[in-house]
């Protein structure tokens, strides 16, 4: 890999930066500029400074970047691009550098020749950075110099100052976050490596290396420019991917089994709007697209999806009915995007999001521009590719099939009214309020949990619902199947919300649902059966914050008159101590018996009951530890990462059984199972 590309394509000075305000607001409200000052908060400060360096690679001026996790909290980001600008500023008369490094919204996005397009504002990110951390320090390898700067809290301590003569071209930012600022400065390596390793997909043809130097000790980085060039033994991950996008489309498609051989992929500009689309069809029922805009992930897709979404319809249409694959039938969006893996990113000038957190783009000329060159381009794939033409076909034709079958039972049951709510599940324990917001349903394994807990509950806002046996996995099931168990049929119905194409978050009766299943591997998969349902068929109940999964007491632990729940193992050795004296014991009316005695005769034993299941629980004790609001402890469900999540689900609940064995090998260490 080349040191760095000693050949500028535009001008890139002093007189590129414009200046807009101070860095004072920063630390004053740092969830403006990070979002949150939690884990994602501080893992945002590493992708504001890789954005800058990625920002280099997207103007072809970089192609190799470098990320590393020193000791002490401290991140060092390399790369080999044209080296921010040293120069006196026109404006404030200091250097560039110092200029960028200390000022919001200082940056090379606001014009001149610095950059065509770019992920965001260079200079705002690092400007924050700066600003939110005790030690940044920045080095400038440039036109055979050296120059460093450093800063505590976003403010310089010296001025600008020549510092030895380099060989490398390029920008080193290294920087330590303020812990008094964050919740934690902990980074996730895993998180680190995932984020980095989409980035390298989405700029083909740059190297992004990841080290991780936490551990090594007396580190001498004086005069040094790539870490990795040091030959030091750590962990490290280094992506490289000149295919782009096309490469991505086989990493998310390596647990499924393709409908088509050939990945389709088209990289092309129209009127200043870069288009890169990649897609394959899987063996699958779901349907995976993922969304950037300028290099920037898209969680809620915006007008480039919209664009992708009409011409993929009109292009299957045209192309069946132009050779007699269909007769009278024609597909709808939903037909053509089931079993599809797609990722669309566009690259334009001048950028607009709807709302502050990117989440969707709300550029107009985004959408005719994919509607064009994705139109034109898979058209032309189709032609080429006519037996991966007749496989898609194929593959939408048994969805369009599936869809009106589905639809036949839907009408069925809605014509009972069930999905209306006219009819509630018999076995469901309705609670008495009617509003949802103060309403919370437990989803509970089999009647003898359902009889405690229904005991237990305050009917007025707890309802139960207990199911028979582990449910229908969904992964694979269409809605029609899915509606044909009486369990799954039970669930939706006393949810309220309907399912499918008439889905309405709206309807939804409780705003608390909770999964409450035993401790033990069957209650485990009872719930990891859930999990699938409700990602796969209610994900707005996830994404709106209301899917929760209840947390019973695995001991209690009685010592004298003293009672106390604990909920994990090393909870309870904190309790105990490592070398306490106890009896262990198993739940039951005996047992209580043993226990009621053992306090008359105040013994200094410890007695410890062990929880396997919620049905074990007198209803004192399961409102007490898991019921009551004011006491019980709940996890709530979230979706940090779709596609992992996404990846994960395929993995265990899919058919592809090497994988999974595979998956289960290697996590098998980080499970607790209960023997």
């Amino acid at each position: 890999m080349a040191k760095g590309k000693q050949e500028t394509k535009g001008s890139y000075g002093a007189k590129d930066i414009t200046v807009l305000e101070g860095l004072e607001p920063v630390r004053k409200r740092p969830g403006m500029y990070i979002g949150t000052t939690g884990p994602d908060g501080l893992h945002h400060l590493i992708w504001e400074v890789f954005d800058n360096s990625r920002d280099e690679a997207m103007a072809n001026e970089a192609d190799d970047i470098e990320v590393t996790l020193l000791p002490d909290s401290t991140i060092r980001v390399v790369d080999n691009g044209r080296g921010i600008p040293v120069d006196k500023h026109p404006k404030t008369k200091v250097s560039a550098l110092e200029t960028i490094m200390t000022t919001l919204h200082a940056g090379g996005k606001f014009g001149g020749e610095g950059y065509k397009v770019s992920g965001g504002l260079h200079g705002v990110g690092v400007s924050v950075v700066n600003a939110l951390s005790t030690m940044t320090r920045a080095e400038v390898h440039k036109d055979g110099d050296v120059h460093m700067q450093e800063y505590n809290i976003g403010k310089a301590k010296a001025a600008v100052k020549k510092v030895g003569k380099s060989k490398n071209r390029g920008t080193v930012i290294t920087f330590r976050a303020d812990d008094t600022i964050f919740e934690t400065v902990e980074y996730s390596w895993d998180k680190i490596v995932s984020h980095l390793r989409q980035q390298a997909y989405l700029v083909k043809g740059t190297r992004i290396s990841v080290l991780d130097a936490r551990e090594t000790k007396d580190l001498d980085l004086k005069n040094v420019f790539y870490l990795r060039d040091l030959g030091l033994e750590m962990p490290s991950q280094s992506f490289y991917f000149e295919e782009g996008l096309r490469s991505l489309i086989g990493f998310r498609n390596q647990y499924q089994t393709p409908v088509h051989k050939n990945i389709f992929y088209i990289d092309r500009s129209v009127e200043d709007v870069q288009v890169e689309v990649a897609l394959q069809y899987v063996d699958d029922i779901s349907s995976r697209l993922t969304a950037f805009a300028n290099n920037t992930y898209n969680p809620e897709g915006g007008t480039h999806v919209t664009g992708f979404k009409t011409a993929l319809t009109r292009t299957l249409n045209a192309y069946a009915k132009k050779n007699n694959l269909m007769k009278d039938e024609t597909f709808t969006g939903d037909d053509v995007l089931e079993g599809i893996t797609a990722v669309i990113s566009v690259k334009l000038p001048e950028i607009q999001f709807e709302g502050q957190t990117k989440a969707k783009l709300g550029s107009v000329e985004a959408r005719g521009a994919v509607e064009t060159v994705f139109g034109e381009g898979f058209s032309d794939f189709l032609e080429e590719h006519p037996d991966d033409a007749k496989h898609i076909i194929s593959k939408i034709t048994l969805a369009l099939k599936a869809r009106k079958a589905a639809k036949a039972a839907k009408e069925s049951v809605l014509r009972k009214g069930a999905l209306e709510g006219m009819t509630l599940p018999g076995k469901l324990a309705d609670c008495s309020s009617k509003s949802a917001e103060d309403s919370e349903i437990f989803i509970v394994e089999g009647d003898s949990a359902g009889g405690s807990s229904k005991q237990a509950r305050d009917r007025k806002t707890q309802a139960i619902l207990p199911l028979r046996g582990k449910i229908l996995n969904v992964e694979r099931a269409r809605i029609d199947r899915m509606l044909a168990s009486a369990e799954i049929k039970a669930l939706v119905i006393a949810m309220g919300t309907a399912i499918g194409d008439v889905f309405d978050i709206e309807k939804l009766r409780y705003h608390k649902i909770i999964i409450a299943t035993d401790a033990d591997v069957d209650g485990a998969h009872i719930r990891t059966l859930l999990l699938t349902l409700f990602y796969r068929y209610f994900k707005p109940v996830i994404e709106g914050g209301y899917l929760y999964i209840a947390q019973p007491p695995l001991y209690k632990i009685q010592q004298g008159k003293k009672v106390n729940y604990v909920y994990t193992e090393e909870e309870k050795v904190e309790l105990l101590g490592e070398d306490a004296d106890v009896v262990e014991e198993e739940g039951g009316e005996e047992a209580e018996e043993q226990e009621a005695e053992e306090t008359a005769k105040k013994s200094p034993k410890a007695r410890i009951q062990r929880y396997k299941g919620l049905g074990e629980m007198n209803p004192d004790e399961l409102w007490e530890t898991t019921m009551d609001p004011e006491n019980r402890v709940l996890k709530q469900v979230t979706i940090e990462d779709a596609v992992q999540a996404d990846k994960i689900f395929d993995i265990l609940m899919g058919t592809d059984v090497p994988s999974r064995k595979n998956f289960i090998q290697t996590n098998a260490k980080l499970a607790n199972v209960d023997v």
